[in-house]
């Protein structure tokens, strides 16, 4: 029986690469910040956030990433989540530099390696492994993104060595060039591969539409995410204008299907966050 009274969270990742008008892209510290306490306003209760320069490149220089988080602070209570992931040529070490900051509470961990359009999204074990422990000395709780099904079972191995151990929660990316694609089928079979009840969510990279974020809280998701670093779209050519829209969406879409949306205190426990 489906518990209609699950609550779901309702993550943003704000900053997106290649936005074009009507959609408005926030690059600034202080642009960013207004616009995830807005989102948090309208129900998101987690933010996803690469360390960015001012052009909205990554960088291993914090300067704007921690003056960002300042402003969040100052108004909202949001769970904060970094990021270790990204197309670039940072070094491992640099690829963690949101995990400096104190205030990050939860961060991506890619599970392994995949191609990426005509690129290689390289994520090697020992660079997994480098991440898992970096994230385990600072009390992080990982978000273990999953782009290929092959990637799911190194979470076991990664437990067998002690490198990884609860709480972690997954995230299933979908749409990806070369990746899994975004259909039901891929949804169906990754959640057929989950061997214990933890908690997990959907990115839909490239999202014209709202249907597989629709089928994953059906399929029982804990999280779905919005925000221009996947897509400004919610409907076949009506792009969002601003990241809150994507969320009002989001979250009028879970309402509308019978759940109810995670408050951040709720998220908080859903995903085990203690920081």
């Amino acid at each position: 029986m489906i518990n209609k009274h699950r609550k779901i969270i309702v993550s943003v990742a704000p900053v997106g690469r290649e936005v074009s008008t009507p959609s408005i892209n926030p690059i600034t510290p202080g642009h960013v910040a207004a616009e995830v306490a807005a989102c948090a306003e309208a129900g998101a209760s987690m933010v996803h956030l690469h360390v960015r320069d001012r052009r909205g490149n990554q960088t291993a220089d914090m300067t704007d990433f921690s003056r960002t988080l300042d402003h969040i602070r100052a108004t909202s209570d949001i769970i904060i989540q970094g990021s270790t992931g990204g197309l670039v040529d940072l070094t491992i070490e640099e690829r963690s530099t949101a995990l400096n900051d104190q205030r990050v509470q939860t961060a991506s961990l890619n599970m392994g390696s995949v191609n990426f359009g005509d690129e290689v999204y390289v994520n090697t074990m020992p660079d997994i492994r480098h991440w898992a422990r970096r994230m385990a000395a600072e009390k992080i709780v990982p978000e273990l993104e999953i782009f290929e099904a092959g990637m799911l079972p190194v979470y076991k191995q990664l437990m067998d060595e002690g490198v990884l151990s609860h709480p972690f929660s997954f995230n299933f990316i979908l749409g990806v060039e070369w990746g899994l694609p975004a259909v039901p089928n891929s949804l169906f079979f990754l959640t057929s591969l989950l061997d214990a009840p933890f908690p997990w969510g959907v990115t839909h990279a490239a999202m014209q539409d709202f249907s597989i974020l629709a089928m994953a809280i059906g399929l029982g998701a804990a999280v779905v995410r919005v925000g221009f670093e996947d897509s400004v779209f919610y409907a076949p050519g009506k792009p969002a204008s601003t990241n809150v829209e994507l969320v009002k969406r989001a979250v009028a879409l879970i309402h509308n299907m019978g759940f109810e949306v995670a408050t951040t205190e709720e998220a908080r426990v859903i995903l085990d966050v203690l920081k």
